[in-house]
């Protein structure tokens, strides 16, 4: 049970691309490292693919017939005057003027919003002009496993699955640590 985890532990612990090394140590107990012990015999570890999620992009609604896209478009005019939606909608928790150090891609964003988004409204955060994730209504949004380079990031208001607000949009620099072999 020991050793189950500690594997566990090691797999988790280190990057992708490290190799594994499994050996008896001088105590005659089964141990795990990631480089091989000098004087004693070793065998190289196979790990399985590390998991990954997919990023789902929410489908575009089917195209309405003409009078129905009348009335739709008249029902948003008025959603939006009366919506005069949040005063403030803006992302928050992102660094000024440097970029954002995230060694493994992954970070939250916070959603700033006045007055408090209405029921019936979600939010969606929108990366390099594309909806990133599920849409929630909680001012928390997490990225995970974003390449590294410069990126543009926003957040929207939906309603019905249809964008009523949109926030400025912010670029950053994602900086991610590099893990190659010698």
């Amino acid at each position: 049970m020991r050793q189950c985890l500690a594997l566990l532990l090691l797999v988790f612990a280190l990057p992708a691309a490290a190799q594994i090394y499994k050996y008896t140590d001088a105590s005659g107990n089964t141990a795990y490292s990631n480089q091989p012990p000098n004087g004693t015999k070793a065998e190289t570890v196979e790990l399985p693919p590390l998991n990954s999620v997919e990023t789902v992009v929410p489908a575009p609604p089917p195209p309405l017939p003409a009078t129905q896209n009348q009335n739709q478009n008249q029902n948003q005019n008025r959603d939006q005057q009366s919506a005069a939606a949040y005063q403030v909608l803006a992302l928050k928790d992102l660094p000024q003027d440097e970029a954002l150090r995230a060694n493994n891609g992954s970070f939250t964003v916070g959603v700033a919003i006045e007055p408090r988004l209405q029921p019936g409204h979600l939010l969606q955060l929108v990366v390099d002009g594309a909806p990133y994730g599920q849409p929630t209504n909680i001012p928390r949004l997490q990225v995970m496993e974003l390449d590294r380079g410069e990126h543009s990031f926003s957040v929207q208001v939906l309603e019905n699955q249809r964008s009523i607000q949109q926030s400025e949009t912010v670029n950053l620099t994602v900086q991610r640590v590099h893990v190659g072999r010698p």
